[in-house]
């Protein structure tokens, strides 16, 4: 099984996201969010899911798409991935520090 690891960036834009939708809909928040976290806790079994990003073209950096939001990884291997953010894909992509 792959490990996963959630940046605090990562954890915080989820937590945003539910925020943001919970203004409207805590149940739709709450479903939205753990739709979120089991397309990521699916990356245990099968780390190479997502898709390469397509604006950085980096076979280390891949994405989920769930529902209306990306979550950006990096496959360190195929023993540990690292969640680094999630946003909505209407927004442009922002990734800090090294690539």
């Amino acid at each position: 099984m792959t490990r996963i690891d959630w940046t605090d960036e990562a954890v915080h834009d989820l937590e945003a996201v539910r925020d943001y939708i919970a203004r409207d809909s805590e149940h739709y928040a709450a479903s939205v969010c753990a739709d979120i976290v089991h397309a990521v806790e699916r990356l245990a079994v099968f780390p190479e899911h997502g898709r390469i990003v397509p604006e950085l073209r980096r076979a280390t950096l891949r994405e989920l798409i769930q529902g209306s939001y990306r979550v950006v990884y990096r496959l360190h291997s195929l023993e540990r991935v690292e969640v680094l953010t999630v946003f909505h894909g209407a927004r442009l992509l922002r990734l800090e520090g090294p690539g």
